[in-house]
């Protein structure tokens, strides 16, 4: 098991195994496909000949650029490249005795429980001291598919429809046991399982949960929520600016989690796996036939307020990397703010300026709870918190709030999916350690799949473009990420290199930014609203495999895939905060890869170590309109039968 992917939930039981010791390879790297009359041979350089920089001569727009920012994330992504002779700066080794807590708790917070429900079908309620009533709000079995043609009618909000949405996203899905090893496994997929997203809700006041508006942290371990503040019932925050039966949901992220482990890459990571919790909630909430979009005309000071992280010490960014007790380091950085409201409520307007001064009384609010700790000491790379800072969003009141009308996915070979219910799928996925080399898939399920991960659905009569289908609607732009597709072992499919254009409006300078030689024809028997289209053919495994840090993991499944951003056009015109947004972008998409795999009876992984230009170099790519920013593969998985499986709750009483 390589330690060099992003999101393997498994920890290593050796930790010896888990020493930084790289094989470097020469400067110069040959990466072919079996077919050498398809694609020629090329060859990488150590430094690339692609580099990711900007044109200077480009001009700049002031109104929307802030020319200090987008250096430092553009150096701040260049500087967390891997190539084939260089990883990004990292530990060289892991200090497990700091190894961070995976649960945040807030001491002399109140603690509300919430309702354990079963994991599969079942007409009944594990949690003994929930009512009968209580659980017949949304007991519906909504089967996974039919989330993507329509959402069913809205639940009521109630402890056990909170608990559900809950359970469903964020919680914890089991726990799993090896020798002396026990550790947790969250619905949510993280990062090599190291969790750095936080949530919280700010909701109406809820029978059996609290009798007054309220701010919770939610607590996995405990499948409970830390109530952090009341909202005085003469403040009427949420029925003032949303529908009735609406709800915030806040994200966070805790730098240091992944920087224990990964180093200065680790603000990408964190951003993957926003982006994997917003499709979450987005898919829970959808089972309960709630909708969810971001508020992303808020500012960070907004965030800060309403998740109460602005009651806290600011952490003051050391000028270099350092290590030593930083108990500081271990702060929250808000992310962003989802509304959840009831579908088909129709459009409705959001007041950014007046939600932004409405939002400015929670700090007068009683917060109570102090943050637990989570190492004794610590290592600050100082890049990440930097960059953090570059990419702070303002309060932007010209934000149009917009609710776009549902439209369904695309449907081509429905019968591929297992009839899972929601529940079965999303607590039941898992991250494949290693492929089975021997598990190949239809072509028309590797269609309907490529289907799913479309922005804007089927039928609209519209190109791919904007965010209209599940759950890629929680987004408020339009789709910036691309799929380029290592096809492996596809019935049906040559072998080769493959391309998902997203948003066809970049169709054109895609064709014009890749290889001349690539034939950007749609395979046979794609469907016709499925821009999907074969660029080279040819045994792709080892390429694969390659470019992904040599990971077996890359080649040894049906198919693998890189996901391109349109990066500089993107920072350029929407400014520095859109670099974050992309990686939830392309976390949304890898959560809906997750579950896909799944509801077939596959399994998938994220890769978050690939070599960046290397990846360029063979699309043809230059400059930095185009990134690759998250790598993916879906096959067999193989099982590791020493592993045992314990249910999620109630769990040891370990933090792990």
């Amino acid at each position: 098991m390589s330690h060099l992917s992003s999101r393997y939930s498994l920890p290593l039981i050796n930790p010896t195994r888990l020493h930084y010791h790289f094989n470097f390879l020469p400067c110069s790297t040959s990466l072919i496909f079996s077919n050498k009359k398809l694609i020629p041979t090329m060859s990488f350089s150590s430094s690339s000949s692609s580099p990711s920089t900007t044109n200077p001569k480009e001009e700049k727009n002031p109104e929307t650029t802030d020319p200090q920012k987008l250096s430092q994330v553009l150096k701040y992504h260049n500087q967390t490249k891997h190539s084939f002779t260089k990883y990004a700066r990292g530990p060289r080794g892991l200090d497990w005795a700091n190894q961070p807590n995976p649960f945040r708790r807030f001491v002399a917070s109140p603690l509300l429980p919430l309702v354990y429900l079963p994991t599969d079908n079942q007409n009944q309620n594990q949690n003994p001291s929930s009512s009968s009533s209580s659980s017949s709000d949304c007991n519906d079995v909504r089967l996974y598919s039919s989330l993507f043609k329509s959402l069913p009618s809205p639940a009521p909000v109630s402890i056990s429809s909170i608990s559900q949405l809950f359970y469903d996203s964020l919680a914890l899905s089991a726990w799993k046991t090896a020798g002396f090893s026990t550790w947790s496994l969250r619905v949510n997929p993280s990062s090599g399982n190291l969790h750095p997203t936080e949530s919280y809700v700010i909701a109406p006041a809820i029978d059996s949960v609290c009798d007054s508006s309220f701010v919770a942290h939610y607590a996995p371990k405990e499948h409970a929520l830390e109530l952090r503040a009341k909202i005085p019932s003469g403040f009427d925050f949420l029925h003032k600016f949303f529908p009735r039966n609406s709800f915030l949901i806040g994200f966070s992220s805790i730098f240091w989690r992944e920087a224990w482990k990964y180093g200065e890459r680790a603000f990408r990571y964190c951003n993957h796996d926003v982006g994997h919790a917003i499709a979450a909630v987005s898919m829970a909430a959808a089972g309960l036939g709630w909708d969810v979009k971001i508020l992303d005309g808020l500012g960070h000071e907004d965030l800060e307020k309403l998740m109460g992280l602005d009651v806290f010490p600011k952490f003051e960014v050391p000028s270099k990397p350092v290590k030593g007790k930083i108990p500081g380091i271990e702060f929250e950085h808000p992310d962003c703010v989802l509304v959840v409201f009831p579908s088909g409520v129709g459009g409705f307007d959001v007041n950014y300026e007046k939600l932004s001064s409405s939002i400015e009384k929670f700090s007068a609010l009683d917060w109570t709870g102090k943050p637990n700790s989570l190492s004794k000491e610590h290592v600050c790379w100082d890049i990440i918190y930097k960059t953090a800072e570059a990419v702070e969003k303002p309060l932007t009141i010209s934000n149009e709030f917009k609710i776009d009308p549902f439209c369904a996915s695309g449907i081509c070979s429905e019968s591929c999916y297992k009839d899972y219910s929601v529940r079965e799928v999303v607590r039941k996925r898992r991250s494949a350690v290693d492929m089975d080399k021997v598990t190949t898939m239809e072509r028309e399920t590797f269609y309907q799949i490529m289907l799913h991960c479309l922005p804007s659905g089927s039928g609209s009569g519209e190109k791919q473009k904007r965010q209209l289908a599940m759950p890629f609607r929680a987004l408020s732009w339009d789709a910036e990420v691309h799929a380029v597709l290592f096809v492996h072992r596809v019935k049906g499919l040559p072998q080769g290199l493959y391309f998902l254009v997203r948003n066809e409006d970049h169709f054109e300078a895609l064709e014009n930014a890749t290889r001349p030689d690539f034939e950007w024809e749609k395979p046979e028997g794609c469907p016709d609203d499925l821009p999907l289209y074969i660029l080279a053919r040819g045994d792709c495994q080892q390429v694969s495999k390659a470019l992904s840090c040599h990971q077996d993991i890359a080649g040894d499944g049906c198919f693998s895939l890189g996901m391109v951003a349109h990066f500089d056009s993107a920072l350029r015109n929407k400014n520095a905060w859109m670099y974050p947004r992309l990686f939830w972008e392309t976390g949304v998409l890898g959560q809906v890869l997750y579950l896909e795999a799944h509801a077939i009876g596959i399994s998938a992984t994220g890769i978050g170590c690939f070599f960046d230009d290397p990846v360029h170099e063979l699309l043809g790519l230059r400059g930095s309109n185009f990134q690759s920013l998250y790598h993916f593969t879906v096959g067999g998985p193989v099982l590791d039968n020493r592993i045992m499986s314990l249910p999620a709750y109630p769990g040891p009483k370990i933090d792990a």
